[in-house]
């Protein structure tokens, strides 16, 4: 499939598609696929030819929190702040010689507008969407794929920073103030049991 230039030529159109290669590793998240793939940076390993590939995506929205009017007011009025600073800033630039007056007059007049427009987008669809969200699409599982003549090379470098990792040292034991003291250690004895083949003791 090809399109037609602006200069009169024809540009082909790439898709995007799997990589292809086999998996030699598979982690339920993002950063753990991540830190493999910056283990095998740190070695030389030639990181071009790797990928991370997330299977069965799902689509998340985690909701933070309830609208209300005055929610919707302070939000409007910073975001129209922030606009009116802008527009400030770039009157002081572009003419040096504009009064500060004029940028304290677009902010208040952006956080104005800012809140008008807050409240009438609330006042339209509180009925439909009442609450504030963040939409995610995560997937649940993440495969680091390899050309399949480095498969090899990358899962020995893999399994040896996992051997590599030290053992976690073991935490000494507290005592607990309910617990029974501990037994008194015994003194070593030098003198062995009699032998029945003995001689008696001298009486005292």
């Amino acid at each position: 499939m090809s399109n037609q230039s602006p200069f009169g030529g024809r540009s082909r159109v790439v898709f995007p598609t799997l990589p292809r290669g086999e998996v030699i590793a598979t982690y339920d998240t993002y950063p753990e696929a991540q830190q493999a793939v910056d283990v095998l940076a740190r070695a030389d390993f030639p990181v071009a030819r790797l990928s991370i590939v997330g299977s069965d995506l799902k689509s998340v929205e985690r909701v933070t929190g309830k609208l209300s009017w005055g929610r919707v007011a302070v939000a409007g009025a910073a975001s129209g702040a922030w606009f009116g600073i802008f527009i400030g800033l770039l009157l002081v630039i572009f003419n040096p010689a504009t009064s500060y007056a004029f940028v304290i007059a677009a902010v208040l007049i952006g956080a104005g507008f800012g809140t008008l427009f807050g409240v009438v987008s609330y006042a339209v669809n509180r009925r439909r969407r009442d609450y504030t969200s963040v939409a995610q699409v995560i997937a649940t599982s993440y495969s680091v794929v390899v050309d399949p003549d480095l498969v090899n090379r990358a899962r020995n470098l893999i399994a040896g920073d996992v051997h590599s990792e030290p053992a976690p040292e073991a935490s000494p034991v507290t005592q607990h103030p309910s617990d029974p003291p501990p037994a008194p250690p015994v003194p070593p004895t030098d003198t062995a049991p009699p032998h029945p083949s003995d001689p008696p003791p001298p009486p005292t």
